[in-house]
Parts: structure tokens; C-alpha cells; sequence
């Protein structure tokens, strides 16, 4: 970060004028074209920078997360109860504004992928095929 911040000072420095003299005319093309691209050219290291280190995994990276949120539902605006995998044990947190409480734990479970609709889905696309039914007089 460091040789960053001398990079930055070092392009700043440069990009100002030489002389005395130059300092003291009134500004023209020249100098806010000098000045425009010294900032492209602090803005590009910038940017930069900031691949580099998303690059390396300076700026964190989710493959090294040690917890892992396996599902959540909403039990309210702002509650949900989510459960979260650590290690080989699963914990039930209760999360709402300003708090996260451990409910529950329990032993790490193989989670199976279901391509089936859920029951409710079922019950409420017949109830919807019903009240349609009975709208259109059929």
C-alpha cells in the first residue's frame, strides 16, 4: 500500500508545473489537459490496484469461509431463521434487526435435491385452476 500511496504522490508531482513562471499564467488547454490526465492516470492505478489484489486474494475470497449458509426462511419483515454449517454440525440462528441467536444444533445432514414441487405448490395451482374454473362459468 505503500509504494500505492508514493506512486500516487509521485504522478501528482510530475504532472504539476515545472517552472515558477507557469504556475503564475492563467489557466489554458494545456494545463487542464496536463491536469485531466494526471487524474486518468491516478483513477487507471487505482483501478488497477484493485484487480491486482482481487487477483491475489488480498480483498477476501468465499472459498475460505468457514461457515456456510445452507438455507433461511423469513418469519417476519425483518426475522429470519437460517441454518448455518460449521464444520460437520448444522446450527439453527434465529436473525433479526441487530441480533443473531443460536436456536438450535444438530448433527450435519446430506441435503438431497428435490426436482419435485412442493406440496403447497401442488394444492395452490389446483386451487388457482379452480377459481379460474368457476370465474369463467366452466
Amino acid at each position: 500500500m505503500i509504494r500505492f500511496a508514493s506512486l500516487i504522490a509521485l504522478v501528482l508531482v510530475t504532472s504539476l508545473p515545472l517552472h515558477a513562471a507557469e504556475q503564475a499564467a492563467p489557466a489554458s488547454a494545456g494545463n487542464l489537459l496536463q491536469v485531466l490526465l494526471g487524474l486518468v492516470v491516478v483513477l487507471a492505478l487505482m483501478a488497477g490496484t484493485a484487480w491486482i489484489l482481487k487477483r491475489m486474494g488480498v480483498a477476501g475470497s468465499g472459498a475460505n469461509n468457514v461457515a456456510k449458509v445452507i438455507g433461511g426462511v423469513s418469519v417476519g419483515n425483518r426475522e429470519r431463521v437460517v441454518v448455518v454449517e460449521v464444520a460437520d454440525q448444522w446450527i439453527v440462528v434465529g436473525v433479526a434487526s441487530g441480533r443473531v441467536n443460536a436456536l438450535s444444533t444438530m448433527p450435519r445432514q446430506e441435503t438431497i435435491a428435490t426436482t419435485e414441487d412442493t406440496p403447497g405448490a401442488k394444492n395452490f395451482s389446483a386451487w388457482l385452476k379452480q377459481t379460474i374454473d368457476k370465474r369463467n362459468g366452466n
